[in-house]
């Protein structure tokens, strides 16, 4: 009961404050209260130099053991340096000589088309194998899945030189198992028959050895892709009549579309500069016939001693392979922007 000043006596609302007990006042947030909550809330990004510390090593690190020598070796394009000029050590400013050499030279341009048709035909051959073994673990029992991811995962582990060896144990002019195997399959003339005879049969097996090493990852990505694909998909295609090669084409490509892209892209990358296969496989020969761009530049600064145009053909290297996937990346990131 409350008493107004005119005396007369009125009920107060005793059940207000009941009514307001069930609803919890909310305090009234601060501003810029939200970057600082204590416990479980949204923590601000650092400020000032913070970030750029964090990122400093990383960004240093790359510079020192990537920026610096390609910096380095642009210069040295630039210059005429020889054996002499090395052991004196004169570094001789030639501008554009290396790079005029080399556009006017018809070597360079047969190396050149060697290296894109090596190259295109190791990323159709993984491509394809490799999506054929990625169906065929996608399809196989628990048991055989694991025993071929196994195999796969083994061979993509094993050492490049340690496999270049056991391919040329295989091709081996008299102990080779590839003869044996020939003349055991009534063949003549491979009586100690050589296998690199030309710079083609020597490229054809280093083709051999980098697709076997490289279907793995092309092999075990798809199948990762194709355990996303619902088997909803595969069932209505299967009502509707469609055969497997139609079901790829119509299920599994458009969904697995970038993964294709980004794989074929990686490929190119990687067989493209396959450097180790093929000069630990024959070094380039026979007579230099299966030179591609990474070796032939290795063997005229090293075997010929023209470290200046080396350079210039390890720096032509990365802008033709620069070139060639600027175009490729337009297409992924297309995709992207469809998608």
């Amino acid at each position: 009961m409350t008493v107004h000043s005119q005396g007369v006596a009125t009920s107060a609302p005793e059940d207000a404050p009941q009514k307001s007990a069930g609803r919890p006042k909310v305090p009234a947030t601060p501003v810029g209260a939200g970057h600082t909550s204590p416990r479980g809330g949204r923590k601000s990004l650092p400020s000032g130099w913070l970030p750029y510390l964090l990122v400093g090593p990383a960004v240093l690190s790359l510079a020192t053991l990537l920026l610096y020598p390609l910096i380095k070796n642009v210069i040295l394009s630039f210059q005429d340096i020889n054996k002499i000029e090395f052991i004196q050590r004169k570094y001789p400013f030639a501008g554009f000589a290396n790079y005029t050499e080399l556009l006017g030279d018809a070597k360079f341009w047969t190396v050149v088309v060697r290296s894109f048709a090596f190259t295109a035909a190791n990323v159709v051959l993984i491509m394809v194998l490799g999506s054929l073994i990625g169906i065929l673990l996608n399809r196989l029992g628990k048991k055989m899945r694991l025993v071929l991811s196994m195999a796969l995962v083994m061979a993509w582990a094993m050492p490049i030189v340690a496999s270049v060896q056991v391919f040329k144990w295989l091709f081996d002019e008299q102990f080779g198992v590839m003869n044996w195997v020939m003349r055991t399959a009534g063949f003549s003339g491979y009586d100690q028959h050589n296998w690199m005879e030309t710079g083609l049969s020597t490229l054809v097996i280093v083709t051999i050895l980098v697709v076997w090493g490289s279907i793995p990852f092309v092999a075990l990505n798809m199948y990762a892709g194709l355990t996303t694909v619902g088997a909803e998909l595969y069932e209505a295609a299967r009502m509707d009549g469609a055969n497997g090669w139609q079901t790829f084409w119509k299920i599994v490509f458009p969904n697995l579309k970038p993964f294709f892209l980004i794989t074929t892209f990686l490929e190119v990358i990687w067989v493209f500069k396959a450097f180790t296969q093929v000069y630990a496989m024959n070094k380039g020969g026979p007579d230099r016939a299966s030179e591609i761009l990474p070796v032939f530049a290795y063997v005229e600064g090293q075997s010929q001693a023209h470290y200046g145009l080396a350079a210039a053909i390890s720096v032509l290297t990365i802008l033709i392979l620069v070139i060639v996937m600027s175009f490729y990346f337009r297409l992924i990131l297309k995709q992207e922007e469809e998608q």
